[in-house]
């Protein structure tokens, strides 16, 4: 880490933040805060309302000290809000027999699904209003101490917490979770978070009385009861945490605890006016044709036609406005990304064409890699290591025939093919990773992918799904999508599929002409033929732009899909020997 990061890390420890709430406060009256709180709550049911219709998503997280009252907070807010457009996830705590398992095992991977996964499915559409019981800072908080001190929060005593967790490890934490909020907001989604501040003496005094009453002992184990003695000390790992997450898109509220209607008057403006912010802000017009468009999309209603009933004119005069489009997109995508990629990133130009494999060594090499694969899969499965193979590429490269043989190989209770077609209407109400982040294989298992999270950059780039803003970005969003399944431990491995268009024009020809394929084309398929110039443009910014050095781009030479086929499957087999090797 940077001597720069280190420092600001330091001065976070001196700062506390926490120490802007003001405690020891009298009490506020039923006479004072009744007629204040109603208010408010008439106002917030109007709003919640106004922003469902609008499509203003929020997701409200409460975090805190053990005993701060967080659900009942949560419970009071919910009384008043029309449960129709909200939902509530409680994370659980750290589950120490899984940590324990992969911590053991020292094969990289942090457990069966990425840390970050669960605050994903759980996000409602936009529109709706997710709260968040505790969240994505108490679970890699639970996390960072149990690999540091193979304890939980609770248990973990005051002379350890006293060194404090490893610098490296929240910063590293504070990127993921930067990325998370700040994808959110770009989105469309509000981002509100409370932290719950009591003294010492008030959560002594609470856990102490949750604890004696037999009604509710059981929310406050021993372990828990003891931990009040640490409070100085995650004192600090708090402030760090928050003053290293107080980003500009996403503020902490830090809340006085101790009294409960000061906090729901305090919670209840703060919902207010940050529906009324998100509801002033004026609509992207971009942006809500791109939507039209994907909504059309999605129920099969966009319009076209079989472009080969053309005249020659015709055909002249698309390929000049395809080209011009081309050309502008290209100059709306960013110049370079915020991430490192690799030095020689893969360009359409250098692909060889001509790169042929014979039947007999095809079929050779085929069963000889298949037998390897078979045998690395068991390896994995028993490392815990989850595999990620993505397939992108032209229509008719191979796709298909490649993922088959793969398949082929592996046991069926190991993997899952994850197609991509055209988002549903709850898949468009969400961020266009949300897909993606609740399609993965568990620790051990195998997901295939057949077209994949690129899309973005791809198809809805080109066909205006998406508003240039929107796709410009995602090239970074999909570099932090694949850095969080670096961080997880995942082998990922991203194809791209290509074949040259005289090739994939026989193929298209060939498919007309066989029953049995005829399926497999489309009048779409012959229009993005149309869009060459486009894809093409929208392929190199991709390589140019999302080849990393932790999910760097391979090509599939498919204008012989045996070739293709026998080289998916030696570089599948080289990455896991790699892996299984180097622990």
């Amino acid at each position: 880490m940077s001597g720069a990061a280190e420092k600001r890390l330091e001065a976070m420890w001196e700062e506390a933040m926490l120490e802007t709430v003001e405690l020891g406060l009298d009490k506020l009256s039923k006479a004072e805060y009744k007629p204040i709180y109603d208010e408010l709550v008439e106002r917030l049911v109007v709003l919640q309302q106004e922003a469902r219709a609008k499509g203003v998503g929020l997701a409200v997280l409460f975090e805190g000290w053990n005993g701060a009252g967080k659900g009942s907070r949560i419970s009071d807010l919910l009384y008043n809000l029309d449960a129709r457009a909200t939902s509530v996830y409680v994370t659980p705590d750290l589950d120490t027999k899984e940590a324990r398992l992969f911590a053991d095992m020292r094969e990289g991977v942090s457990g069966y699904y990425p840390l970050m996964q669960q605050f994903w499915k759980a996000l409602g559409p936009r529109g709706d209003m997710t709260l968040y019981d505790r969240g994505w800072y108490t679970a890699a908080l639970q996390h960072m101490l149990y690999i540091e001190f193979g304890e939980t929060p609770d248990e973990v005593t005051a002379a350890k917490l006293k060194k404090g967790s490893s610098a490296a490890a929240i910063e590293d934490h504070l990127a993921s979770v930067e990325s998370f909020e700040r994808q959110l907001v770009d989105d469309g989604y509000v981002v509100v978070k409370f932290f719950l501040h009591v003294s010492q003496q008030a959560q002594r005094k609470r856990l102490a009385k949750l604890h004696e009453d037999p009604a509710t002992s059981w929310r406050v184990s021993k372990d828990k009861l003891k931990s009040v003695e640490n409070y100085k000390q995650s004192y600090k790992i708090y402030d760090r945490l928050l003053e290293g997450s107080d980003f500009p898109f996403a503020p902490w509220v830090l809340v006085n605890g101790e009294d409960k209607r000061r906090a729901n008057l305090d919670i209840a403006a703060t919902l207010v006016s940050a529906f009324e912010v998100a509801l002033g802000r004026g609509d992207d017009p971009e942006a809500a044709a791109a939507a039209i468009r994907a909504q059309a999309n999605s129920s099969g209603t966009l319009g076209g036609g079989d472009p080969r009933a053309r005249s020659d004119e015709e055909k002249r005069l698309i390929r000049e406005a395809a080209e011009l489009e081309a050309q502008e997109a290209s100059l709306a995508a960013p110049r370079a990304s915020r991430f490192e990629t690799v030095g020689r990133v893969p360009r359409l130009d250098g692909v060889d064409h001509t790169l042929v494999l014979e039947e007999e060594e095809y079929r050779r090499r085929l069963k000889e890699e298949q037998r390897r694969l078979a045998a690395l899969e068991q390896e994995m499965y028993l490392a815990r290591i989850p595999l990620m193979v993505m397939y992108e590429g032209w229509d008719a490269a191979g796709k298909g025939g490649a993922i088959k043989r793969v398949a082929q190989a592996l046991d069926a209770r190991a993997y899952t093919i994850f197609t991509s077609p055209a988002p549903t209407k709850p898949e468009l109400a969400h961020p266009h990773l949300w897909r993606y982040w609740t399609r993965l294989p568990k620790a051990g298992h195998v997901g295939i992918y057949d077209r994949s999270w690129y899309g973005r950059v791809l198809v809805e780039r080109v066909e205006g799904f998406a508003s240039a803003t929107e796709w410009s970005r995602a090239y970074d969003e999909i570099n932090e999508f694949e850095r969080e399944l670096q961080k997880w431990g995942a082998i990922l491995i991203k194809f791209w599929v290509d074949v040259c268009p005289d090739e994939q024009l026989a193929r298209f020809e060939a498919r007309e002409g066989d029953p049995a394929k005829q399926w497999k084309i489309t009048e779409e398929d012959w229009r993005n033929r149309e869009k060459y110039p486009q894809y093409r443009a929208a392929v190199e910014d991709m390589f140019r732009l999302t080849s990393t050095p932790y999910a760097p781009w391979v090509v599939l030479e498919s204008d012989d899909k045996r070739y293709a086929r026998v080289k998916s499957l030696q570089i599948i087999n080289e990455a896991l020997t790699e892996r299984l090797r180097e622990n």
